[in-house]
């Protein structure tokens, strides 16, 4: 059955082609309306889902799913064109194959795997989305490039790298203390 929080996740989604093509046209003011759109909905749609208490299996895949489609394919779309340097995407990508590389692991050698994203990983989100918004709304002609972006990157950067980190290391943690109690 689908409700209303999982039917906004599922518009998240379908969203994503719809950026990628006012990216890769250069569309930077329509694409930053549109990455605005799909956070607002990704914040209606929590709201949604805990107000009446509609929180779903289906919901607790798909709504993360699509916040890292939505951002991986943003932050590569805009190194490729150049709007953001190459090794930031990297990063990006690096951290997050970490991330589900090491889920899948957990899941095949200990069991399910704990979705509880951590607060620097809450944080990494923040940044990478306020991140990913100025350089499209620099790209826009929203507003200009200053040292508060460089800023942002550093920040961005270090919590990319803390909360890959973190994950690693919570996951090892529990998989051992898994594997002494079996």
């Amino acid at each position: 059955m689908v409700n209303l929080p999982n039917a906004i996740t599922l518009l998240r989604i379908a969203l994503v082609p719809a950026i990628a093509l006012q990216l890769l046209q250069r569309q930077y003011g329509v694409a930053f309306l549109l990455f605005v759109g799909s956070a607002l909905s990704d914040f209606a749609d929590g709201v949604i889902a805990r107000a009446l208490d509609q929180r779903t299996r289906f919901g607790a895949v798909a709504d993360p799913l699509a916040d890292k489609l939505t951002m991986l394919t943003v932050t590569v779309l805009l190194a490729w064109l150049q709007a953001l340097p190459w090794w930031f995407a990297l990063a990006v990508v690096v951290r997050d194959a970490v991330i589900v590389g090491g889920a899948l692991a957990y899941h095949w050698l200990v069991g399910p795997v704990p979705m509880a994203p951590s607060r620097v990983s809450k944080l990494n989100t923040a940044l990478e989305f306020l991140f990913l918004l100025a350089v499209l709304a620099t790209e826009a002609g929203h507003v200009d490039d200053g040292a508060w972006r460089a800023v942002l990157l550093a920040a961005t950067l270090a919590t990319i790298g803390i909360s890959g980190v973190q994950y690693v290391r919570v996951w090892s943690r529990k998989a051992a203390s898994a594997r002494r109690a079996a």
